[in-house]
């Protein structure tokens, strides 16, 4: 595959990635259903709130390396043992932060039964600082076949261990035990999957370099925290467990499209565009057809689920979820949206500008803390979901205009020699 032109390299690639997502999503699909029928909303609320003490140490710490490693256009073998010993470093004092604050998550949200949960899912954190880092070449060189398998098993051992332990337990800690299993075979198959053997290497200018374009990165990581979990957090924390673990699937169902579409879009487009960023025409050319391509299948997923939320609900999840079919439906015209905005991150990192995410992201933060507090008290989770939609409204017309800007993308005709 490494003589193949850059174009079929990367429709190939991007052939894995749609076959990757299909069959993960296939199963976690599979998962949702049966462990929504097993499960409580509380048991979705509480492994929600460990979710996010995890995710909120995670990204606050961000170092944005393997985005900096995929950008760089000269070789890397000099980065990666940097960049492995920092992960492990990372996830050692995470794992110890985590394990201490656990008490102090679980009151923040009202509820002592998330602290084992938060310390059990803390595990995850130690095993990803060993994943072995050469996994960065598969979607730096668009090996996204090796990637496929990959991540396979990540998948098969979470749904697999997920499933046996709710059906022995019939709570919360089957979506835990399934969550770190997974993790552990990621590490496990990121050694048999590339041959680099990382060593540690304290080399603190590689890392001051990298972290010259990771800092940015970690911005934009921060404020997507923010404006993708924030709202997790308002509801957990004022709205209660419950209305947390409504909300939390209502979101996952609801934004299927942005989030397949989007994790496509992304692992393919930005390695491709960090190798054409200095030809405008070609970037320009490429963008195009992404843009176009994203919206028409954006519009019909999101149509679908939007017209069928009620009868999929009672049908695949039980009628006792039925009271996140509104916040479900608000929710998939603010997936639609983040679908169309996921095809222009990759452009500003790929240019060399990912500070241009940072300030439209900040944008989306003020917006939604504007909105939320008196959406959410009108309207509870649908009045949350409100307030999401109109946050990204605001940032997804910002990110559009500005790859528009960069690209010299004209949006309504055809680009020339198109």
């Amino acid at each position: 595959m490494a003589n193949l032109p850059l174009k079929q390299k990367a429709i190939r690639g991007g052939l894995w990635v749609f076959v990757a997502r299909v069959v993960g999503r296939g199963f976690s699909f599979l998962r949702l259903i049966i462990l929504a029928r097993l499960l409580a909303p509380e048991d979705f609320g509480l492994m929600g709130i460990a979710l996010l003490s995890l995710a909120t140490l995670e990204t606050f710490s961000e170092t944005g390396f393997q985005q900096a490693l995929i950008q760089k256009k000269q070789k890397i073998e000099g980065y990666l043992n940097v960049t492995w010993t920092f992960q492990i470093l990372r996830g050692i004092i995470l794992f110890s932060l985590l394990f201490l604050i656990a008490p102090y998550a679980a009151n923040f949200f009202g509820t002592a039964l998330a602290v084992p949960l938060i310390r059990l899912i803390g595990v995850s954190l130690l095993l990803n600082g060993f994943v072995n880092v050469g996994v960065v070449y598969f979607r730096k060189d668009l090996e996204f076949n090796k990637q496929f398998f990959y991540e396979l098993g990540t998948t098969l051992i979470d749904f697999v261990v997920a499933v046996t332990v709710a059906f022995i337990l019939r709570s919360a800690w089957a979506l835990a035990f399934g969550f770190v299993a997974g993790i552990l075979m990621r590490l496990i198959m990121s050694y048999l999957l590339h041959p680099w053997r990382p060593k540690f290497d304290f080399n603190l200018e590689k890392m001051k370099e990298l972290f010259g374009f990771g800092r940015w990165v970690l911005g934009s990581s921060v404020l997507i925290f923010l404006t993708l979990q924030g709202d997790d957090i308002f509801v957990g924390r004022f709205l209660g467990v419950a209305a947390l673990g409504f909300y939390q699937l209502a979101y996952k169902i609801s934004n299927l499209p942005a989030t397949e579409i989007s994790e496509v879009v992304a692992r393919v487009t930005f390695p491709t565009y960090s190798k054409i960023q200095d030809d405008l025409g070609r970037l320009r050319k490429v963008y195009s057809q992404v843009f176009r391509g994203v919206i028409f299948i954006s519009i019909f997923v999101a149509g679908l689920i939007f017209v069928f939320a009620t009868p999929f609900t009672k049908i695949f999840l039980g009628e006792k979820w039925l009271p996140m079919v509104p916040a479900m439906r608000i929710l998939v015209l603010a997936g639609l949206l983040r679908s169309i905005a996921a095809t222009t991150g990759s452009i500003f990192y790929a240019v060399g500008q990912p500070e241009i995410e940072t300030r439209w992201q900040l944008v989306h933060l003020l917006v939604l803390v504007l909105s939320i507090y008196p959406l959410a008290i009108r309207w509870g989770i649908s009045g949350v979901a409100s307030a999401i939609l109109i946050s990204t409204f605001v940032s997804t017309t910002g990110f559009v205009f500005e790859a528009a800007r960069i690209t010299r993308f004209p949006f309504f005709k055809k680009t020339e020699k198109e």
